[in-house]
C-alpha cells in the first residue's frame, strides 16, 4: 500500500517543482510573460480538475448559470459585461461537454433539436442572409442556439442525473440569498419595480422565474417519488420565490404541471387523498391572496391577480415588427441571428421596454429560419421529446410530458431557447433522462448477474 501511494504521488512530486521552475525562469528571463503564463497554468489546472471530477464541475456550472449573473454584472460594471458573461457561460458548457465526451464517450441523439439549427445555418449559407448580418455573426448565433442541447450527446458519469437534479432545486434560493447580500451592501436591489415589486435575486425577475421552473419540476418529481418532508419544504420555497417574481406565464405553467402531476402521477409515494387535498388548498388560496393583496398591492403578484398588470411586457409592440420581418422572407428566413436585427437596439421600442428580443420563439425562428426552419424545429422537438419520455418510468413520464407541453406553450410568450435559464432547463431535462437510463442499466446488470 505504501508503495502504491508513493507511485501515485510521483507525478505530482515531479510536476510541482517543474512548474515552479518554469515560473521562476519566466519571471527572471521574460517578466512580461509571467501573468499570462500564470493564467494559462491556472486554466490548465481547472481543466484537469474538471476532467477528474466531472459531476462536481457540472454542478458548479449549473449553479453559476442559474444565478443569471450577467444581469448583476451589467448593473455593477455596465452593459459591456452582458454578452461576454453569456458567452462565458455557454463556452464553459461546451468545454464540459467536450471533457465529458473525451472521458466517457459520445451517445447518439438523432432527433436532437440542435440538428434543426444546423440545418437552418446551412439554409442561410445557401439561400442567403440578411444584408446587415455577417456569416461570422450567423455562425456565432448557431453556436449559441445549439449549446443547450449539446449535453445530450455525451455519456454521463454515475449519479450525474440525481446530483444535478438536487443542485437545480437549490439554484433559485442561492440566487435570492446572494441578491439579498448585494442589497444589504447597497450595491444592487433584490426587488425591482416593474409594474409592481418583483423579486430579482442576483439576476432579473424573468430570469429568476425561468430558473424556478426546472427547480420546481425537479422538486415535485423528487417529492412525489419519496414523499420526503424536506423535499416538500424546498418545493414550497421555490414556489414562493416564483410567485414573488411576478412572472405570470411561468407561474401558470408551474401550476398546470404541479396540478396535473398531483392528479395523474402513477406510483407516487404521496397518497392520492393527500394530493387531492393539496389541490383543493391551492384553489382555496386564490381568494385569500386577493384579500392579502389589498394590503400589499405593491407586489406585482397581487396586481396580476387583480387583473391590473396587463400589457406590462411590451410584447404588443415587439410582435408586429417580427411579423413584418418574417413576411419579407417567409420560407427560409433571414438567417440565424437575424432576430437581433428586427428591433434597433437604440430605437424607441428597445429603450421603452428594455429589450429587442421577440419573446416568442415561434416568431423568432420564423424570422431566422422561415416556415421550413420552424417546421423542422417543431417536428424534431416533438420526436425528440417522445423518443426520450417513452423510456422513462411512469411517474417521470407523466410529469415530463406535462413539462414539455407547457414548455411548448411558454415558447409563445418568452425566450425559452436562447437565454441562460434555457441552459438550466435543458440540464434538468438531461438529468431526468440520465437518471432513468442509469437506473435501467443497473436493473439490466442485476438481471444478468442473477442469470
Amino acid at each position: 500500500m505504501t508503495t502504491l501511494l508513493a507511485t501515485r504521488g510521483t507525478p505530482a512530486l515531479i510536476l510541482v517543482p517543474g512548474f515552479a521552475g518554469v515560473l521562476a525562469g519566466t519571471a527572471w528571463l521574460f517578466p512580461a510573460l509571467l501573468p499570462g503564463l500564470i493564467a494559462a497554468l491556472l486554466a490548465l489546472g481547472g481543466i484537469l480538475l474538471a476532467y477528474r471530477h466531472l459531476t462536481v464541475a457540472w454542478v458548479l456550472w449549473l449553479l453559476v448559470t442559474g444565478l443569471s449573473s450577467e444581469m448583476a454584472l451589467t448593473d455593477l460594471i455596465g452593459p459591456e459585461a452582458f454578452q461576454p458573461t453569456i458567452a462565458a457561460v455557454k463556452a464553459t458548457e461546451i468545454g464540459l461537454v467536450t471533457l465529458t465526451i473525451l472521458r466517457l464517450g459520445v451517445v447518439p441523439d438523432r432527433f436532437n433539436p440542435a440538428w434543426a439549427f444546423v440545418a437552418m445555418g446551412a439554409m442561410g449559407a445557401v439561400a442567403g442572409i440578411h444584408r446587415d448580418l455577417t456569416m461570422m455573426e450567423m455562425a456565432r448565433s448557431l453556436v449559441g442556439d445549439v449549446t443547450p442541447f449539446l449535453l445530450f450527446f455525451c455519456a454521463k458519469p454515475a449519479n450525474w442525473g440525481s446530483t444535478l437534479r438536487r443542485a437545480i432545486t437549490l439554484a433559485p434560493l442561492l440566487s435570492v440569498v446572494l441578491g439579498t447580500v448585494l442589497d444589504v451592501l447597497g450595491l444592487r436591489p433584490v426587488f425591482f419595480h416593474s409594474g409592481g415589486l418583483r423579486l430579482a435575486g442576483l439576476g432579473h425577475p424573468a430570469f429568476l422565474a425561468g430558473v424556478c421552473l426546472p427547480a420546481i419540476y425537479a422538486g415535485s418529481m423528487r417529492w412525489l417519488r419519496t414523499a420526503s418532508p424536506r423535499e416538500a419544504l424546498l418545493l414550497a420555497v421555490n414556489l414562493v420565490i416564483l410567485l414573488l417574481t411576478g412572472a405570470r406565464a411561468p407561474a401558470a405553467y408551474a401550476a398546470i404541471v404541479i396540478g396535473g402531476s398531483l392528479i395523474l402521477a402513477p406510483g407516487s409515494a404521496v397518497p392520492r387523498a393527500h394530493r387531492l387535498v393539496l389541490i383543493a388548498a391551492g384553489l382555496a388560496a386564490v381568494p385569500v391572496l386577493l384579500v392579502v393583496g389589498e394590503h400589499y398591492g405593491s407586489l406585482r403578484l397581487f396586481e396580476v391577480l387583480d387583473g391590473e398588470a396587463s400589457n406590462l411586457s411590451g410584447r404588443q409592440l415587439l410582435w408586429p415588427m417580427f411579423e413584418a420581418a418574417s413576411a419579407r422572407a417567409p420560407w427560409f428566413g433571414w438567417g440565424l441571428g437575424s432576430g437581433n436585427l428586427v428591433i434597433p437596439r437604440d430605437g424607441p421600442i428597445a429603450i421603452l421596454i428594455g429589450t429587442w428580443a421577440a419573446h416568442n420563439e415561434y416568431l423568432r425562428i420564423q424570422v431566422e429560419g422561415g416556415h421550413v426552419g420552424r417546421t423542422l424545429l417543431i417536428v424534431l422537438f416533438v420526436l425528440w421529446a417522445m423518443s426520450h419520455t417513452r423510456r422513462l418510468p411512469p411517474l417521470e413520464r407523466v410529469v415530463t410530458s406535462l413539462i414539455f407541453l407547457t414548455f411548448g406553450a411558454h415558447a409563445m410568450t418568452d425566450n425559452v431557447l436562447i437565454s441562460t435559464p434555457a441552459c438550466v432547463f435543458f440540464a434538468f431535462i438531461a438529468s431526468v433522462f440520465a437518471e432513468a437510463e442509469e437506473a435501467a442499466s443497473n436493473r439490466l446488470r442485476e438481471t444478468r448477474d442473477v442469470a
